[in-house]
C-alpha cells in the first residue's frame, strides 16, 4: 500500500472564510486602538506628512535654481510659517479691535435681557425673580459643566501643542529623506513592480497636492464671498468674520455654518433688527451650497472624488477618533485610502464605493467600452485590408509554371 500523502488541493488548503473574517475584524480593531492610543504622535506626523506633500513643488522649485536640498527645505519652511505667523497676527489684531467693542456689547445685551425678562412677565406670568433664579441655575450647572471640558481641552491643548513643535522638525526630515523612503517603500514591497509603486505614490501625492492647494483657494473664495455678504448687511468685522467662517470649511458640510454663529450673535446684540442674523445665517448657508455644490468640485477636482455619504461617515469616524484634528485629516485620509483601494484588484470594489456614484459609473461605463472595441479589433485584426483587389502580377516578373509540367 503506497503511504504517500498526497498534497491537498487548492480548495482544501483555502484559509475558511470565517478565519479571514475574523483575522480582518481582529487587524481593524488592533488598528484603531493604536492610532487612538498613539494618537499624540501619529497626528503630528499625519499633518506634517501633508505639509510636506504642500511644500514639496516649493523645495523642488529651489533645487532646479542650484539651491542644495537642505537650504531649498529650510526656505521653504520658513515660508510657510511666515505666512502664519502673518496670519497669526492679522487675527490677534482683530481680536483686539472687537474687544474694544465689549462695553457697548455688554450694554446692548443688558437691554435685550431686560426686554427678554419683561416679555417673559407679560405672556408666561413668570416673575423676574422666579425668572433669574432659573436663569442662574442653569448657568451654575453650565458653567461647572464647561470648566470640567476647559480643563480637559486645555489639557489636550498643551500635550498637542508640545507634540506640534516637532511638525517643523518632521516636515524637514520627510522632505530631506523623500528618495530614501521611496527606496524603502521598493524594497518592503517586492511582489509590486517598482513601476506601478512609483504610479501608486505620484497618484496619491497628486491627490493630495490638488485637495491642498486647491482647499486653500476655496478658503480664499468663501472668505471674500462671505465678507461682502456680510458688509452689505453692515455687520461689524465683516471681513475678519468672513474669513473665520471660510478657515473653518476645515471641518466639511458643517464648518461655515459653525462659523455664522459668532456673528449671527453679534448681529443680535449690535444691530437694531433681529433680521440681521437671519440675514447673516442665510447669506452663509447660500455660501455653504455654492462652496459644497460648485466652488470645491470645481477647483479641487474630480481627483478628490469621495462620495458625500463617505464623506460624512469619515467626519464622524475621524472625529471620535481624534477630535478636531480627525475632522481635518478626514477628507485627505479617505482620499489617500480610495487611491489605494483601487489599485488593489481584490479590493477594488470598496474603492468603488468610497467613490462618486456619477464619476464611477462613467468611468466603469468607459472601461467596458474600451474592452469592447479591444475584442473587436483583435477579432477582425485585417478588417481593412479584406476588400482590398490581389495585385496581377508584373509583367516583367516571370509567372511560375503551373504544378504537373
Amino acid at each position: 500500500m503506497n503511504s504517500t500523502l498526497r498534497p491537498l488541493p487548492d480548495k482544501d488548503r483555502e484559509t475558511p472564510v470565517y478565519l479571514k473574517i475574523a483575522s480582518t475584524l481582529v487587524a481593524l480593531i488592533a488598528t484603531v486602538y493604536i492610532l487612538y492610543v498613539l494618537r499624540e504622535t501619529i497626528i503630528p506626523l499625519a499633518f506634517s506628512i501633508l505639509l510636506a506633500i504642500l511644500l514639496h513643488p516649493v523645495c523642488a522649485w529651489l533645487e532646479v535654481r542650484r539651491i542644495p536640498r537642505v537650504g531649498a527645505i529650510l526656505l521653504s519652511i520658513l515660508t510657510l510659517f511666515s505666512v502664519i505667523v502673518v496670519l497669526v497676527y492679522v487675527v490677534s489684531m482683530q481680536i483686539g479691535s472687537f474687544a474694544e467693542e465689549l462695553p457697548r456689547i455688554t450694554e446692548k445685551a443688558e437691554a435685550i435681557l431686560d426686554q427678554t425678562l419683561t416679555m417673559g412677565e407679560r405672556y408666561l406670568n413668570i416673575s423676574r425673580t422666579q425668572q433669574v433664579s432659573e436663569a442662574k441655575k442653569y448657568l451654575i450647572n453650565a458653567l461647572s459643566e464647561g470648566r470640567a471640558v476647559l480643563l480637559n481641552t486645555l489639557v489636550t491643548t498643551t500635550g498637542a501643542i508640545s507634540t506640534f513643535v516637532l511638525i517643523p522638525l518632521y516636515i524637514f526630515f520627510f522632505l530631506l529623506y523623500r528618495d530614501f523612503f521611496r527606496m524603502f517603500l521598493h524594497k518592503a514591497v517586492r511582489k509590486v513592480p517598482n513601476e506601478d509603486l512609483n504610479a501608486l505614490l505620484k497618484k496619491i501625492y497628486e491627490v493630495i497636492r490638488s485637495y491642498l492647494s486647491g482647499l486653500f483657494l476655496v478658503i480664499l473664495i468663501v472668505g471674500v464671498l462671505n465678507s461682502v455678504g456680510l458688509l452689505i448687511l453692515g455687520i461689524p468685522h465683516a471681513i475678519f468674520f468672513g474669513f473665520l467662517a471660510g478657515f473653518l470649511i476645515l471641518i466639511p458640510y458643517i464648518g461655515i455654518l459653525i462659523g455664522s454663529v459668532l456673528p449671527a450673535l453679534l448681529s443680535v446684540v449690535t444691530m437694531d433688527s433681529p433680521w440681521y442674523a437671519v440675514g447673516v445665517i442665510g447669506i452663509m448657508s447660500f455660501v455653504q451650497f455654492l462652496e459644497g455644490n460648485f466652488i470645491t468640485p470645481n477647483i479641487v477636482g474630480s481627483k478628490v472624488s469621495v462620495n458625500p455619504l463617505a464623506a460624512i461617515v469619515a467626519l464622524f469616524l475621524g472625529g471620535q477618533l481624534w477630535g478636531l484634528s480627525g475632522l481635518i485629516l478626514a477628507l485627505p485620509v479617505t482620499a489617500i485610502l480610495k487611491v489605494v483601494l483601487d489599485t488593489i484588484p481584490s479590493l477594488e470594489p470598496y474603492g468603488f464605493l468610497l467613490g462618486e456614484p456619477v464619476h464611477e459609473v462613467a468611468e466603469e461605463k468607459a472601461g467596458i467600452l474600451r474592452g469592447e472595441m479591444a475584442k473587436e479589433v483583435k477579432k477582425k485584426p485585417n478588417r481593412r485590408y479584406r476588400n482590398k483587389p490581389r495585385k496581377k502580377p508584373d509583367g516583367n516578373i516571370p509567372t511560375p509554371p503551373p504544378a504537373g509540367n
